[in-house]
């Protein structure tokens, strides 16, 4: 069965792992519901905020590939229940 989570980032150099970071959440599009990105004016930090659902092993997959990606934090909330999509 398929998990809502909501998967926070940090990109501590958005120069240098931004390219990177967006290949791996292109290749994750089809379980990307939502996603909310901030740059900071200075350009030293970026924030993004990815909702997802998806099984729990793709969730763990694509948070395992971006927490691998230097300078980069990465945390999963991931809900507890089931969810059934329509």
């Amino acid at each position: 069965m398929k998990r809502a989570a909501i998967i926070s980032v940090i990109l501590e150099k958005p120069q240098a792992s931004q390219g990177i970071f967006n290949s791996i959440v292109s290749e994750y599009h089809h379980i990307v519901r939502g996603r909310m990105g901030i740059p900071f004016k200075n350009g030293s930090i970026a924030l993004v905020s990815l909702t997802v659902v998806a099984e729990l092993d793709t969730i763990n997959s694509l948070t395992g590939r971006i927490g691998k990606l230097d300078g980069v934090t990465v945390k999963a909330s991931i809900a507890g229940a089931d969810i059934e999509l329509e």
